[in-house]
């Protein structure tokens, strides 16, 4: 496989198609083609506003998509990645009944009964087999609606697309469902290097068989083409022979998918256009609309997206992915495309690319401003608008601009990106949004800023955060300054100060200056790294935000007496906060087990199948254990104890080390060389009962100087 010279981009455009899709389809999906004429007439821009609802949401169309190719990362990107080690990726990072997939029931929903095959010990592909599960539940769409990221990590490379396609699409789906997935993969990959869309169907359907629907499908819909110029009455016909009459349960992939090809066929190679046609057709609006962003995004690159309106602006490259791995949940679609980008470059066997020194927001993709938006708030009455420029970088090609104008003393300009679920998502319809912060207290944060030569007169420029206190209400808390003259660089460095505990809710940047100053400031980089330095327990103040940093994958949390109550009514559960990108640190916690199984504290979390843990067992044991395609028990040794006695557990992670104490006795130190889990978040761990915790702290670890 040779990785396509624009490949960065490509990818870019792919992710940013997929989710600009989706966002313009969900606030009517499922509507019928009449109800949407009736109501919204044809769709060429987005409609939620007209509709009352979020632009930005959790869905399950870009959760699935950017979470289960995690697989290739979490195994080592083999190139024989297994049904079985996706389905594992099920288990880690889906939270039952809370994250990603619709929650349907056995039998109702093809996602959640392939899930209950899964926890039951049905491996993949058995969970998605049509002989467990039946035709018309093993035939529906998700197979297709997830699939994008298996072709943008196989540029140019249709067959290794399909196969990782069809190794995917099994862990849930079969027969029909698979061949369409199949389909749309080989489509996205080869769209890396033709851009001709007969060619592209050429080569897609030799992947299936040409006995399946689709491919029949697939080739009455290009005969349409040649006959038929009039979209509207080629969905008449693929209504007719294809609909949802035809083709039974909730949504099946048959009518989908030809939505899909048969807005590529009349759209006319037009970004926007084609958008119009498979919205405006109704059925699985945000999935079908998703697939094709993504295929028209790849084929035509960045500049298809930018002809017609601004699909951007509004979006700002912002999307979530509620998982296990809370710390991943507010992202956006240039670190989405890197992660698939390093994920490709990892099979054509290349290095992965890490721009400005692997920076968080390093803004080196035209156009990419990082969920970067301008403050709106009384206070902050200076104008500011924001362009990704080339140039004005130290450390790359781009920058982002901050043009401000209106200043004046107590007038600032500021633009600031979420770390944690902003305001308006924190109560979010449909799918919920389960998240932990991505910065902490204790952690460094550096950034470059220029001031552009032509500004006219010095500005204050000083960083900033916004965390949740009382009331759930935004506080502010600003960090260094510095006086900036025209043309003049600056890289700061600030050490985020104890907030209490309490979640923070955004970084940013502040520009104030004398009255009427008006200029630009270009932002460079900014990232933050190291261990953190945080307690939490229950604040002082009323709030929820603090609860809702914690990623809940136990039965039930509660806060009545002890700040965190876990039960848990089967298996092991997990109540987990923090990142993936934490690597050596000291995690400590009161522990108070009652009726309860095992529980414990947990380090270098990754998802509920993949952490380091020490437990208390029911059995009179204290073992510490390492989850990674099962448990393993790394030491264990005779600790009496009782249900109600309250214990203090320790666990420091360095490297491939790791040691534990309970109630200030090292019990265990062992190295672990065998796939050692480097890095990850904390949790509360709590098996088949009840456990109680007053307070969790995490430290850098501190050195002995001996």
């Amino acid at each position: 496989m040779t990785i396509p010279a624009d490949y960065e981009e490509r990818v870019y455009a792919g992710v940013l198609g997929k989710i600009i899709g989706v966002y313009l389809g969900r606030p009517f999906e499922g509507w019928t083609h009449e109800r949407i004429l009736a109501e919204l007439g044809e769709v060429w821009y987005y409609v939620h506003e007209r509709l009352g609802k979020p632009l930005i949401v959790t869905d399950d169309d870009i959760s699935g998509t950017f979470t289960f190719l995690r697989a290739l990362e979490d195994y080592g990107y083999p190139r024989d990645l297994t049904p079985a080690q996706i389905g594992q990726t099920w288990l880690n990072y889906l939270i039952e009944n809370r994250t990603v997939l619709w929650w349907g029931g056995l039998g109702n929903s093809t996602e959640h009964t392939a899930y209950l095959r899964l926890k039951s010990g049905v491996p993949a592909p058995q969970s998605g087999s049509m002989q467990l599960n039946g035709k018309v539940v093993a035939e529906q769409i998700g197979a297709q609606i997830f699939i994008d990221g298996w072709a943008m990590v196989a540029p140019g490379d249709p067959e290794l697309a399909a196969d990782l396609a069809r190794r995917a699409a099994s862990v849930s789906h079969d027969g029909e469902a698979i061949y369409g997935a199949q389909v749309i993969a080989a489509l996205e990959a080869q769209a890396f290097v033709e851009p001709c869309l007969d060619r592209l169907l050429d080569v897609a359907v030799t992947f299936i068989p040409r006995d399946s629907v689709i491919y029949r499908l697939i080739g009455d819909l290009r005969e349409w083409r040649v006959r038929e110029p009039d979209w509207r009455k080629a969905f008449g016909l693929l209504a007719a022979q294809y609909g949802y009459d035809r083709y039974g349960g909730n949504c099946h992939i048959v009518p989908n998918h030809g939505l899909v090809i048969l807005s590529l066929l009349y759209g006319d190679d037009d970004f926007q256009k084609t958008l119009m046609i498979v919205n405006t057709c109704g059925w699985d609006t945000d999935c079908n609309s998703g697939n094709v962003g993504c295929l028209m995004g790849i084929k035509n690159g960045l500049a298809g997206i930018v002809t017609g309106p601004d699909w951007r602006g509004l979006v700002a490259d912002r999307l979530y992915l509620p998982t296990a791995d809370g710390g991943r949940a507010v992202t956006d679609a240039v670190t989405e495309t890197y992660h698939i980008v390093n994920a490709g470059r990892a099979l054509a066997g290349l290095e992965p690319r890490a721009p400005k020194g692997g920076a968080r927001f390093h803004f080196e993709l035209p156009g990419a401003v990082q969920g970067f938006v301008p403050e709106e708030s009384v206070e902050s009455q200076g104008t500011v608008t924001l362009e990704n420029v080339a140039g004005h970088s130290r450390l790359g090609s781009r920058s982002l601009a901050l043009r401000y104008g209106g200043l004046a003393p107590g007038r600032v300009a500021r633009v600031a990106t979420a770390t944690f679920i902003p305001p308006e998502a924190a109560c979010m319809p449909g799918y919920g949004l389960m998240a932990s912060p991505t910065l902490y207290p204790g952690q460094m944060v550096r950034a470059g800023i220029l001031a552009d030569e032509g500004n006219a007169t010095s500005v204050i420029c000083r960083l900033y955060i916004r965390v949740y206190g009382a009331d759930d209400r935004l506080a502010r808390v600003h960090g260094p300054e510095t006086l900036l003259q025209p043309g003049a660089a600056h890289e700061f460095a600030w050490r985020i100060p104890d907030t209490g505990g309490d979640p923070i809710a955004e970084i940013g940047v502040e520009i104030a200056g004398a009255r009427g100053a008006k200029g630009v400031v270009y932002l460079d980089y900014l990232t933050w790294d190291g261990a953190p330095e945080v307690t939490w327990t229950r604040p002082a103040h009323n709030g929820t935000l603090w609860r809702q940093a914690w990623v809940n994958g136990v039965s039930d949390v509660v806060s009545w007496g002890e700040p965190f109550r876990l039960i848990q009514n089967e298996g092991t559960g997990l109540l987990i906060q923090g990142t993936r990108e934490w690597r050596d640190y000291r995690v400590s916690a009161d522990v108070t087990p009652h009726l309860v199984k095992s529980a414990g504290l947990a380090a270098r979390v990754q998802g509920l199948k993949r952490y380091y843990a020490l437990l208390l067992g029911s059995d009179g044991r204290a073992r510490l254990v390492k989850a990674l395609d099962g448990l393993t028990v790394l030491g264990e040794v005779d600790f009496a104890w009782e249900f109600g006695q309250t214990h203090h557990l320790e666990m420091e992670v360095q490297g491939h080390c790791l040691r534990a104490w309970v109630d200030g006795h090292r019990l265990f130190e062992v190295e672990d060389a065998d796939r050692p889990l480097t890095t990850g978040a904390v949790a509360l761990v709590c098996e088949e009962g009840r456990t109680a915790t007053q307070a969790v702290k995490v430290r850098p670890i501190v050195l002995d100087p001996s």
